[in-house]
């Protein structure tokens, strides 16, 4: 009998929570629940579709790395720099041909 809940118990829990909140505080509590539940739901199936696209795109890019390989892109060559500082900061030769004046 010690661990048992029995519908008496529930109906004395469910009067002291009214007593102690009031009947104008439950509604809204209840409101904030539900929607606290709503959002904690869509967000953890938006991680559950993500994970699926996630795998989806490995997937995808596992079969097609063995298809073609694309040649690596060629990265410009840094700017001539002779030592023009302006408010403190740097100059390139290609920043200080861009400054109005």
């Amino acid at each position: 009998m010690l661990g048992e809940l029995s519908p008496w118990h529930l109906l004395i829990l469910a009067a002291v929570v009214l007593v102690l909140f009031g009947a104008k505080k439950l509604p809204d509590s209840a409101r904030a629940l539900g929607r606290s539940m709503r959002i904690f739901k869509a967000e953890t199936s938006g991680l559950r579709d993500s994970e699926k696209a996630d795998d989806g795109q490995a997937q995808a890019a596992q079969g097609q790395s063995g298809q073609t390989q694309a040649a690596p892109q060629q990265l410009p060559a840094p700017a001539k720099d002779d030592g023009t500082v302006v408010d403190g900061v740097p100059l390139s030769e290609a920043q200080r041909s861009n400054q109005p004046r």
